[in-house]
């Protein structure tokens, strides 16, 4: 019997017991669903984290103090804006500036900013809510923000500790109903706890949500940046003069991963004598990696737990199909008594086996894509299941059917034609 009718027979017997047929294809749907729409999300959300990081500057270099002995205290101290780092301890003007002369054609900027805390601006009955940040003449081109009106800050402003900032297109929509011109030039009031600044407004940019960072809050309440010079904003909170963190904008002719070796290996010069801290570099490009690389073994690893139901649908594959031979018995006989090898009785129920698991691959396949991109679609980066995926799917369901088929497809080869005759 040639592979066509035992596939053939193996239709003719799954359209028999329809109910049997799908229950028993539950448990390789189930897993291999699972499986494809853990990928599928996996792989949303690491396009999404990609593209975000990526609109923060591909080529951008973070570096930072970090204490001697402690690799994970370079991040708190960039999140915690370098508290408990003493004055003397911090990167001043001086050392960036002479990084900058060291390597002008590698850098295309230097990005310096200083947390001065949240707060919100009020016109009249309107508000919007900020978080007020100071920053450099370089800082908005370094992290790809775009002016859509007026002006970034200037040289001019930082060194003259102006009390002048760039807003956001959403406060203008908050307070000035839509009209840019109408916010550039005017004075607007900051509350910040009990205190209140004024600052005139020079320019306005263009508010990008971003993926890194989740708000339930409603399109009037969206916090925004309000850009001020970082000398003001040092002023305003009493912050020493130097820099915990700073971000390089490095040239597209670089390698940025190697340019922050250099950068490092250049401001470390300053800390050679320092016994509490040295100086950190790290590339966005570099922090990508990791990040795919830390996506890619969790989504391998939740596919595995979510493959268990394969091994649970693969044992029911196996239990019904040592029922299938149960039931067969006397067909079996009959076969093997009309000259039926123990090969072709073997391929016949193996080649069942690997329907039944095919067509549930397929289902699963289907559902796991559908559901992957309505889970995608959730968080905003709607994905579809890479070709590699699907045919790994295919490939273990076949792979299952074979392997849990075989020993009920040898029960039933090894049976005797004689007693499997007188079987009731």
């Amino acid at each position: 019997m040639d592979i066509f009718e035992n596939v053939r027979l193996a239709w003719e017997g799954l359209k028999a017991n329809k109910m049997r047929a799908l229950l028993t294809m539950l448990g390789i749907i189930i897993g291999i669903a699972s499986v494809i729409g853990i990928l599928t999300v996996g792989n949303g959300l690491a396009g999404s984290v990609t593209a975000s990081m990526s609109t923060l500057g591909a080529s951008n270099i973070t570096v930072m103090l970090q204490e001697r002995g402690d690799a994970i205290a370079a991040l708190g101290s960039m999140f915690s804006g370098g508290s408990g780092i003493e004055e003397e301890d911090l990167m001043t003007n001086e050392m960036i500036d002479e990084l900058r002369n060291r390597y002008p054609e590698a850098i295309a900027g230097i990005s310096l900013t200083q947390s001065a805390g949240s707060g919100q601006a009020k016109l009249g009955r309107h508000y919007a809510n900020l978080s007020i940040s100071g920053v450099n003449e370089e800082h908005l081109s370094v992290n790809s923000i775009d002016i859509i009106a007026g002006r970034d800050l200037l040289r001019r402003d930082i060194d003259g500790t102006r009390n002048v900032c760039v807003v956001s297109d959403k406060l203008v929509n908050n307070l000035y109903d839509g009209k840019t011109a109408d916010a550039l030039g005017q004075e607007l009031i900051v509350y910040i706890g009990n205190d209140i600044y004024a600052y005139s407004v020079v320019g306005v940019y263009k508010y990008e949500a971003s993926a890194m960072s989740f708000s339930m809050a409603s399109e009037k309440d969206i916090q925004t940046n309000l850009y001020i010079p970082v000398t003001t904003a040092k002023k305003m909170v009493g912050a020493d003069s130097g820099y915990s963190s700073i971000t390089i904008c490095a040239s597209n002719s670089v390698d940025s991963a190697e340019f922050a070796r250099r950068a490092s290996s250049f401001l470390n010069r300053y800390y050679e004598n320092n016994d509490n801290y040295r100086v950190s570099a790290l590339s966005m490009e570099t922090m990508l990696d990791s990040l795919n690389s830390m996506m890619d073994t969790i989504s391998i690893a939740l596919s595995v737990i979510a493959g268990i139901s394969l091994l649970v649908g693969g044992i029911g594959v196996m239990n019904i199909m040592l029922v299938s031979v149960t039931e067969r018995t006397r067909e079996i006989g009959t076969r093997k008594a009309l000259g039926a090898t123990n090969s072709a009785i073997r391929m016949q129920f193996v080649v069942e086996s690997m329907i039944v698991c095919l067509i549930g691959g397929v289902i699963g396949i289907i559902l796991g894509a559908v559901l992957g991109y309505v889970g995608s679609s959730l968080i905003d980066t709607p994905a579809l299941p890479s070709v590699s995926s699907i045919a790994i799917a295919v490939g273990f369901s076949l792979a299952i059917g074979i392997f849990f088929g075989y020993y009920p497809a040898n029960k039933a080869a090894m049976l005797d034609p004689i007693e499997a005759l007188r079987y009731e």
